[in-house]
């Protein structure tokens, strides 16, 4: 009796019990397919981690001594998806058993599904061992309630794994939330450490790429790859952050600044939605720096990281599982306007969304404001269709798996869920990037202007959405001082409003 075990690209956790001993009747599958590759347009840093990461991990493997069949992507004998290599392997190797681990993904997880009832052999799923709470656990918590809302799930997993809890289980310091404190504007006043950054030749990978004609956009040389490709660089990357980072990421967490893409952010995204490090010992390791030094002033910093980690992360993961398959559908707004050109070169005049998309296709990563009150907040605002927004985050962020990036975008980002994640829709007119970016500075258009020449477009923009949507939003709460504000401006004024409002989305391109 043979089995063989199927590995996911997502799924590099050396420390699975799977690993853990060498059976001779086990052997391991991985696989870069096109399958992959090509059903969304993936930055080309996205499709070389990946695949560094997964060849990194089939040698590890390999020298531990474990059976591994590996299928390059350019391999004669690949047939380019899942279900026709399996099927090759299962014959040649006469096969008697197929195990898997849970996908992270929707799509994945029914084609896997779906092709093992049709199998003629045994087959069996596994836990990836990875996630601090199983599939349905959030839709559990919040059954019967009225708004699924991450606050009062997160202190639950605070007390779960008992995570920044003093003896009496109150939380350190007497709060459970410190996001008030997670909001300064950076000044270039803080010394940003350099980054471990492991040169890596990458010219083969786009070489190889380039030959089979993948699709793919963004930039890539060694210098502007900074992602790990194993655990131990990983690591690396986790005990830089803790001990150079971690104290100022908290007071500048929100913080964005055109020189600097990364400011104290830990870059650990990668390394946790790839599975090389787990969520836990990413927790541990930033308490334990509270615990040695026990700086009260690093409470802010450790606590804003765990939620995002033990929180957020787990919040929006049970979210997608509850939702899907339709989730990624949801147009509540119905907004059907295409992605400008700009979403793929970043020509454009609006100074932040020139570096945040530049950020973005240089480094396969922008920071969460970025991605949610630059790039999101100007993507609501001028009506863009959700579904179109959606795939280009999927395919532009290197830690963007879909469980983690559609409901950050259609939920969060777009409020396309009509109120299901966020509790209000998460825009702003030109005065909170302008508070806390200097990119206004550097921008031709004027962030206090409404109607002159070089006024700054997002502020007729925010007031039309909120005049165009006031019927649909009317009923939320968290928008009392939005429609104060509303009332206040007269009809004539509002007419100009939508009219130039009208005017900057047909002439998108140009903006």
């Amino acid at each position: 009796m043979k089995t063989l075990r199927l590995v996911l690209g997502d799924q590099l956790n050396i420390k699975h019990s799977w690993f853990q001993k060498i059976e001779q009747d086990v052997c391991y599958v991985m696989m870069e397919t096109r399958s992959e590759t090509d059903y969304v347009k993936h930055h080309i840093q996205k499709i070389v981690g990946f695949f560094l990461a997964m060849r990194n991990f089939k040698r590890t493997l390999q020298k531990q001594g474990h059976e591994v069949y590996y299928f390059e992507i350019d391999s004669i004998n690949n047939c380019q998806n899942f279900k026709d290599n399996i099927l090759h392997l299962i014959k040649e190797l006469n096969i008697t058993k197929f195990e898997y681990q849970e996908p992270d993904e929707f799509r994945l997880s029914k084609e896997l599904d779906d092709f093992t009832k049709n199998l003629s052999i045994q087959s069996e799923i596994f836990s990836t061992e990875h996630f601090l709470t199983t599939r349905d656990e959030v839709r559990k918590f919040f059954e019967n309630k009225k708004t699924w809302r991450m606050e009062n799930f997160y202190r639950m997993m605070r007390e779960k794994y008992n995570i920044l809890l003093d003896e009496d289980k109150k939380p350190t310091g007497g709060k459970w939330n410190y996001d008030y404190a997670n909001r300064q504007k950076w000044k270039n006043d803080n010394l940003i450490p350099l980054r471990i950054n492991k040169s890596k030749n990458v010219s083969s990978y786009v070489e190889l790429i380039k030959k089979l004609n993948i699709n793919f956009f963004g930039e890539i040389d060694e210098k502007n790859f900074i992602w790990p490709e194993s655990r131990e660089q990983a690591l690396l990357l986790l005990k830089d952050f803790k001990n150079n980072f971690l104290k100022n990421f908290g007071y500048y967490q929100d913080a964005m600044h055109d020189t600097e893409p990364f400011l104290f952010h830990s870059l650990l995204s990668f390394s946790l939605n790839t599975k090389m490090l787990h969520p836990l010992e990413v927790i541990q390791a930033v308490v334990n720096i509270y615990d040695e030094k026990k700086d009260h002033d690093l409470l802010p910093a450790v606590e804003g990281f765990i939620r995002q980690i033990l929180g957020w992360r787990e919040y929006i993961r049970g979210v997608y599982w509850a939702q899907m398959p339709d989730y990624g559908q949801n147009n509540y707004f119905q907004f059907n306007q295409t992605l400008p050109g700009w979403f793929w070169n970043g020509k454009t005049s609006m100074n932040c969304m020139r570096v945040s998309i530049n950020d973005s296709l240089r480094h396969a990563y922008a920071h969460h404001i970025q991605r949610l009150m630059v790039i999101g907040n100007i993507s609501l605002l001028l009506g863009l269709n959700p579904q179109e927004l959606h795939l280009w985050y999927l395919g532009v962020y290197i830690d963007a798996i879909e469980w983690v990036e559609m409901p950050n975008t259609i939920g969060m980002s777009q409020y396309a869920d009509g109120g299901f994640l966020a509790s209000k829709p998460y825009n702003s007119s030109a005065s909170y990037i302008h508070k806390m970016s200097n990119y206004c500075g550097g921008c031709r258009y004027n962030p206090k202007e409404k109607f002159s020449r070089d006024a700054c477009p997002l502020n007729v923009l925010y007031w039309n959405f909120y005049i165009k949507q006031q019927d649909r939003l009317k009923g939320n709460q968290r928008l009392g001082i939005v429609w104060m504000q509303l009332n206040k401006i007269s009809h004539d004024e509002k007419i100009k409003i939508t009219e130039k409002a009208k005017a900057i989305i047909k002439d998108i391109e140009t903006l």
